[in-house]
């Protein structure tokens, strides 16, 4: 059952204003690094991409939802690599609910600023997990919204090695548990990793099987 947060919404506003001015701001095309994950795959090499900070290059993905994701256009992993994040999910089938859900609580370009960040993206099936009629108040819910959407964001564009005992503060302000090693990850314990190391120009995402509620 989701719990209804206590935070107000001026209190949501400014942790994500916090979150991302530690990101770097939300102004420039400032090119985005490369992440030191190991061993990317064959793809086209960096280049400048006007409005979105550049186009970064497919890592090495892993995980069995991986497979679900289309083998080319602007939703696999190549498309992905050169939008920047709340525009590269939108055209990944795996995560609509989710690019409704950042819809409703106007963050679509909040999060396709940001410079930077890790998202632990959930999929379709995460969101299946919730009863529909929790579900249905969650996005109606603006504010509850937010602060759901924004605990699954961190600083930093976080490789599969920096997860496997990992601490990291979220845009919400709590703090975000990973664990594991070599292609199985968890986060906060519940949620798995379907989806590693998916790049987009400005994130880092792994796709995971539960949607996190903030404490």
């Amino acid at each position: 059952m989701i719990r209804k947060n206590a935070l107000t919404a001026t209190a949501a506003a400014a942790v994500l204003a916090f979150g991302l001015s530690a990101c770097g701001g939300m102004e420039g095309d400032t090119e985005a690094e490369t992440p030191a994950a190991g061993g990317a795959e064959e793809s086209p090499a960096t280049e400048e991409n006007e409005g979105s900070g550049g186009m970064q290059e497919a890592g090495e993905n892993f995980g069995p939802g991986c497979a679900d994701v289309p083998a080319d256009g602007d939703g696999s992993f190549e498309g992905m690599a050169q939008d920047p994040v709340a525009t590269a999910a939108s055209n990944n089938p795996l995560l609509s609910t989710l690019v409704t859900a950042v819809g409703e609580a106007d963050l679509v370009d909040t999060l396709n600023s940001a410079e930077d960040i890790t998202v632990f993206a959930p999929s379709n099936d995460a969101f299946e997990k919730i009863p529909q009629e929790d579900l249905d108040a969650l996005l109606a819910d603006q504010e509850q919204l937010t602060e759901v959407l924004t605990y699954h964001v961190v600083e930093g564009r976080h490789a599969p090695a920096d997860l496997e005992e990992g601490t990291f503060t979220s845009l919400q302000g709590g703090d975000v548990m990973t664990a594991g090693s070599g292609e199985d990850y968890t986060v906060d314990d519940d949620s798995a990793v379907v989806c590693g190391n998916v790049q987009t120009s400005n994130a880092t995402v792994y796709i995971v099987d539960t949607v996190l509620m903030p404490s």
